[in-house]
């Protein structure tokens, strides 16, 4: 008799399930160019149009609302031709070149295709966006030509955006000031206005509400530059002459990344790779009035996560410190005070996130100041303990004690709501995040046979992150004087330890549980969190070596990097957000659990597989995601649709990559960097690392490969500072 095969099919549940699910529902059209300052990003097409359609992130955005949803350049009523657009190196403009089409009049072409070059320049600066448009006429007679503008805007949250619906909306106007100026308002339903001002320079020749026209007359070879700014809340005083703007933009980013380590290669494609994403991390840097603080990504998340902000400090730890004293002091500021159970808010958290749109304001989304996140507060505490180990800065850690103390009392009390060790969540009322990992979405934690988790859920790594956050603050108390904090912090992580080991291994699946659900049954499914496992130094080595074998096999390394869920297992799709993907900044944390457990071998192959996806890519950017179908010859990475370029912890995973295969160690009370155990991947010859510091003091550090041998030189050594190899294996 024929056996009958059971079939289990797992709505993606969307509408009810997931209510902050990011919608796709059109193909791409034209490519994608970005821009962020400060607070205020804009996503153009490569033409440097803005032309916002459902389920398309393109506009004009500030504080999370759209301020332009329509600018659109028009020659004689038709779409230019384009010739040629990129963005900058150091991100700080879009430059688009233009050229008009044939332009037909009574079936005679009256202006040939190719005679007017338009070239199209796009900054931001100071919640300001400008753009210069330079016409030449390469004819060897005048012409005639309508140059046309068309703008307007909605004023759209950016959920909504997204896809949220909403019953009802604010009031919009739109005027004229003057002949060169429109001023387009929203009164929003939390009583806040918004607006919009259009600035024209010259003024244009008819001017609407919704359009500016140039009836052009152009010399032969003449040249003729018109400017246009669009202002976000910018009312009361005329933005700065365009290349006065331009120059204070770039001054300012040539500032932020002066003293910065720098990373030169023997890879042309690899120096690119890395210097993409150090003017992708430069540009979702932004100034916040406790320190420089990473924006997550664009276009979703341009704006304070707390989780995203600490990755990405602790990616960038080795070669720019800074960033993680402005992270840290920056959420201390925000660390919840009281209980809200709409904003998942307990004394103690730390921010999941933040956001200043009319949506949020209204608690339409939770997510004004909003807490769901069971490892931000963890990672708060492990990121302390870490600047002080990299920096010696104990001033400022001292000055964050009280907020360390507190997310600690929170770990050990509300964040363990059952008191048996572990560090557990469970979403306060239905408008919060079901999922308050960084595997966020609604479907991503689930047992073996397919089934969501329920209840209070402790997931493996975080158990990790707590781990390693009270070894790593333990020290901190001891160096502070705090003796005898330090003692208990130590022997909590030695318990927890103990208590991981037997409520997570799996035997029969060879790695730990993805989580332990509300009745402390085991999620017994292979995914990558326990790979993160490794990073937080909570395994044994033998358990660690086991589960390092297991990420490297083709179940789950595709080729390209380590997927989020193992092939075979319920719920797997390559093309999911959580369950199948390759997340870059996941395995970068894996690497540097590699590292830790001397696997040097999988960081090279890890290695590889990233830096030959970015090979295919646009601008050899990594994305927030991409799919995680297998690797093929011939055939490039598959991206994930609605991914954030750039995201933050993606653009820091290169120079991660860099620190897990040279183990990278940095004393600064001993004045001593050591390389532990180095490696470099064979598309590696040679790495130097300049202005590579360590207190007040800093050293050049050339490090080249011969074979599997790596050696070591040093140069333009400033202060009392040594460079060493060690080797323990």
């Amino acid at each position: 008799m024929p056996s009958k095969t059971a079939v289990q099919i797992f709505s993606s549940e969307a509408s009810s399930e997931a209510p902050f699910y990011i919608t796709a529902v059109q193909a791409v059209g034209r490519s994608r160019r970005t821009l962020k300052d400060g607070d205020t990003f804009a996503v153009l097409d490569s033409y440097g149009d803005i032309i916002a359609t459902p389920g398309a992130p393109n506009g004009l955005f500030y504080q999370d609302t759209r301020y332009l949803s329509r600018l659109e350049l028009l020659i004689n009523e038709k779409r230019p031709l384009l010739l040629g657009s990129h963005i900058r190196d150091d991100n700080s403009a879009l430059v688009v070149d233009l050229t008009n089409p044939d332009l037909i009049l009574d079936q005679h072409v009256v202006l040939e295709k190719d005679t007017v070059h338009i070239l199209r320049t796009t900054f931001l600066w100071r919640e300001t966006a400008y753009q210069r448009f330079g016409l030449r006429n390469y004819a060897a007679q005048k012409i005639d030509l309508r140059l046309s503008i068309l703008f307007e805007n909605d004023f759209a949250d950016l959920f909504e955006v997204r896809g949220s619906h909403r019953e009802r909306r604010g009031i919009a106007t739109t005027k004229l000031r003057g002949d060169d100026q429109v001023l387009m308002n929203y009164l929003g339903l939390d009583a806040k206005i918004r607006n919009t001002t259009l600035t024209f320079d010259p003024p244009p020749d008819r001017l609407t509400r919704g359009v500016a026209v140039y009836d052009l007359h152009l010399a032969p070879g003449e040249m003729r530059p018109i400017f246009l700014t669009a202002g976000c809340d910018q009312t009361k005083t005329r933005p700065l002459q365009f290349l006065g703007g331009f120059r204070a933009a770039r001054r300012s980013m040539r500032a932020a990344t002066r003293d910065r380590t720098s990373v030169q290669t023997s890879n042309e494609q690899f120096n690119e790779m890395l210097c993409q994403s150090a003017a992708d991390l430069a540009m979702l840097m932004t100034d916040t009035p406790q320190g420089s603080y990473p924006y997550a990504g664009i276009p979703w998340y341009s704006t304070t996560f707390g989780r995203d902000g600490l990755i990405t400090a602790l990616q960038m730890l080795w070669w720019s410190p800074d960033v993680a004293r402005g992270v840290l002091q920056c959420l201390a500021a925000y660390q919840a005070k009281t209980t809200d159970p709409l904003a998942d808010s307990e004394p103690g958290k730390i921010l999941h996130e933040r956001r200043r749109g009319e949506m949020a304001a209204l608690r339409e989304v939770p997510f004004g100041l909003y807490y769901g996140s069971v490892d931000s507060t963890p990672l708060f505490v492990l990121l302390s303990g870490l600047y002080a180990e990299r920096t010696g800065d104990e001033a400022a850690v001292a000055a964050l004690w009280p907020a360390i103390e507190a997310a600690l009392n929170w770990i050990d009390g509300p964040g363990d709501p059952d008191g048996d060790g572990f560090i557990e969540y469970k979403r306060a009322t239905e408008q919060g995040l079901a999922n308050q990992g960084w595997k966020d979405s609604h479907d991503a934690i689930f047992h073996a046979d397919g089934q969501l988790a329920e209840g209070n859920i402790a997931l493996a790594e975080v158990q990790g992150y707590v781990y390693a956050a009270k070894r790593s603050v333990a020290g901190v108390a001891h160096r502070l004087g705090r003796d005898a904090l330090a003692l208990r912090l130590d022997h909590e992580a030695t318990l927890l330890a103990e208590r991981f080991e037997a409520a997570f291994w799996c035997p029969e699946i060879e790695t730990y549980a993805v989580a332990l659900d509300g009745a402390k049954n085991p999620c017994r499914v292979r995914t990558s969190n326990a790979g993160q496992v490794l990073f937080s130094g909570i395994a044994g080595s033998d358990r660690a070596a086991c589960v390092a074998a297991g990420l490297m096999q083709s179940r789950f390394f595709s080729g390209w990097g380590i997927r989020t869920l193992a092939r075979g297992e319920p719920r797997y799709n390559p093309m999911s957000y959580h369950n199948g993907s390759v997340w870059p900044h996941d395995n970068a944390l894996i690497a540097l659990g590699f590292a830790r457990y001397e696997h040097k071998r999988s960081i090279e192959t890890l290695f590889e597989g990233l830096f030959s996806a970015a090979t295919y890519m646009d601008l050899r950017r990594l994305p927030e995601l991409f799919c995680g179908f297998k690797r093929q010859r011939g055939y490039g990475s598959t991206l994930y649709p609605v991914a954030c370029m750039p995201q933050a912890w993606a653009s820091a995973t290169p120079f991660t990559l860099l620190e897990a295969s040279l183990g990278l160690e940095f004393d600064p009370f001993n004045g001593e960097i050591r390389l532990r155990n180095p490696r470099l991947p064979a598309f590696l010859d040679e790495v130097i690392l300049r202005n590579l510091q360590l207190g007040q003091s800093s050293v050049d550090v050339r490090v080249r490969r011969r074979n599997d041998t790596v050696f070591l030189d040093t140069s333009q050594t400033n202060g009392d500072i040594r460079v060493s190899i060690v080797l323990t294996r």
